[in-house]
């Protein structure tokens, strides 16, 4: 029967879902939030309802764990750790010993507590009074562990028995519970820090992350999804006493899917804007076709609402040319040439580059110095990475008032960078804010957690999506999607396009979180399942 000290109540921990526009800070902001909250409160007043809330959390995830172990560092996030443990013990002797806690406690290899930080050493007094048992290495067997080693502003690299715990936590099947972030991830850019016998790609059992005072944009993109699992926040009922700058928003849902978008009664087709896909270089090329990605972004933009799609394909001359689509017969097929005309240029959104191949190159001029709306993918993004007077007329564009959407995936984006993957990938919003910053453009990063950046705009980070997305083909729907976004008549600002894009780049993703069990998920169906964007 429950005792006096037994949880009662709702825990201050609330779960962090797609739905849901959300607010990111970056450590250096997290650090002064906690600075002016401490100010305003007693000493462990903030670590006490941290420690509370992982307790709570933890049994609320696990209410019959017979082992609990809970990995603590030196630091403030181990002192949190502590703070949870003797809650849990309290618990569980007032209802009869059950579960076990053991708490492994790590101490940069020395015994001297008074290195600890002021709040971890009076949590670490505490745990030990309150007779949690201390052990020299993890228990053989645990159905729960609560991740306490490392914490914001951890920076050494985990090695000796700090890394052997952290080894175990990433490849263990049993549950896991982070406290504020996983163990070794940099809050700021979801980079994980790899420990000597563990990739960084390991998430063999489920992954949940208490996020404490403030969500952080490492937990959503990178390495971070999958090493965080599901995200829960509890602001510790801090509300700082001036606005902090918010580093990045978490895209939510602004539109409820399978809702149907309102149009007029007297609309036409013209009502919803005209996409032009130009791509699809043909076999007779150089031996590689690749009509189908052309294709793919052609009827996954009618899918998404537009009014008219268009197709040019770049095909090479003697060959039997392809001029309708069998599945998508609404479709407009016209020879690049005429779709490559002044006035079609500026009336719709053009898409160009999927699947282009070599042959996208010659008409890139044209493309960057007359369409008004622009999503660049695939071959057009390559060709202009390597070519200096097409990166001038990209720039250019900016200054003339239009709209550019770029959609690289991290490969792609370090050739526009002048870099490489692995830069790219330690620092994603870096990467994503200096492409649409260098050129003036809306920037879609590609992958997990996809970046939405624009120059002097606060950066998205999309919700949504899985590995289900690593198949050839979907990059070239989402092309389609963000060209159908952008054709409809809208306000040109900086971040009503973003809204655009990321409206686009979350059902694509959604597309994919809901996709039916047990079905391999391929692009040509994904284009089917693409619904109109409001």
């Amino acid at each position: 029967m429950p005792s006096q000290n037994f949880p009662t109540g709702p825990s201050g921990a609330r779960p962090v879902v797609a739905t849901r526009r959300e607010a990111l800070y970056n450590v250096e902001t997290t650090r002064r939030i906690e600075r002016e909250a401490l100010a305003h409160r007693p000493i462990h007043a903030l670590m006490s309802r941290a420690g509370l809330s992982v307790a709570r959390l933890a049994l609320a995830l696990r209410p019959h764990a017979r082992t609990i172990w809970v990995a603590c560092g030196p630091g403030n996030n181990g002192g949190d750790g502590l703070v949870a443990a003797a809650h849990l013990h309290r618990w569980a002797q007032a209802q009869g010993g059950s579960p076990r806690v053991v708490v492994t406690h790590w101490t940069r290899d020395s015994s001297d507590d008074s290195r600890l930080p002021a709040d971890a050493r009076q949590a670490l007094a505490a745990a030990q009074q309150s007779g949690v048992e201390f052990a020299e290495q993890p228990p053989d067997e645990f159905d729960l562990a609560i991740d306490a080693l490392m914490g914001i502003g951890a920076m050494r690299p985990p090695e000796g028995r700090l890394g052997a715990w952290l080894s175990l936590l990433r490849t263990t099947p049993e549950l896991v519970l982070c406290v504020d972030l996983p163990s070794g991830l940099n809050a700021d850019t979801g980079a994980l820090e790899p420990t000597a016998d563990t990739s960084p790609h390991l998430r063999p059992g489920p992954r949940h992350t208490l996020s404490l005072l403030t969500l952080k944009p490492g937990l959503f993109t990178a390495h971070g999804r999958d090493a965080a699992g599901k995200v829960w926040l509890d602001d510790l009922g801090v509300v700082p006493p001036t606005e902090p700058p918010v580093t990045a928003w978490l895209a939510g849902q602004q539109h409820p899917m399978g809702e149907k978008a309102a149009r007029a009664h007297a609309s036409h087709k013209g009502s919803f804007g005209d996409v032009v896909v130009i791509g699809g270089q043909g076999i007779s090329m150089n031996g590689a076709g690749m009509t189908g990605a052309a294709l793919l972004a052609a009827r996954a933009a009618l899918r998404a609402g537009a009014g008219r799609v268009f197709v040019g394909l770049l095909q090479g001359p003697g060959v039997d040319e392809l001029t309708w689509d069998p599945v998508s017969p609404e479709l407009m097929f016209r020879r690049p040439d005429r779709l490559l005309e002044r006035a079609t240029l500026r009336e719709g959104c053009v898409v160009c580059g999927c699947g282009g191949g070599d042959a996208v190159r010659t008409v890139l001029p044209r493309v960057l110095s007359g369409a008004t709306r622009l999503v660049l993918d695939a071959d057009a993004l390559n060709a202009i990475a390597t070519d200096t007077s097409l990166q001038s007329l990209l720039r250019d564009r900016q200054g003339r008032g239009w709209s550019t959407v770029l959609t690289p995936h991290p490969l792609e984006a370090a050739r526009l960078l002048g870099s490489d993957t692995n830069t790219v990938m330690a620092d994603r919003l870096r990467a994503a804010q200096a492409l649409a910053d260098g050129f003036g453009v809306v920037c879609v990063l590609k992958g997990s957690g996809t970046l939405i950046t624009a120059p002097s705009e606060i950066p998205w980070i999309n919700p949504t999506g899985n590995a289900a997305l690593a198949t050839a083909g979907t990059g070239d729907v989402l092309a389609g999607m963000v060209g159908s976004a952008l054709a409809r008549p809208f306000d040109t600002t900086g971040s009503a396009i973003l809204g655009r894009v990321a409206e686009a780049v979350f059902q694509h993703g959604w597309l994919a979180d809901h996709w039916p069990a047990g079905s391999a998920l391929c692009a040509s169906d994904l284009a089917a399942r693409v619904r109109p964007l409001a």
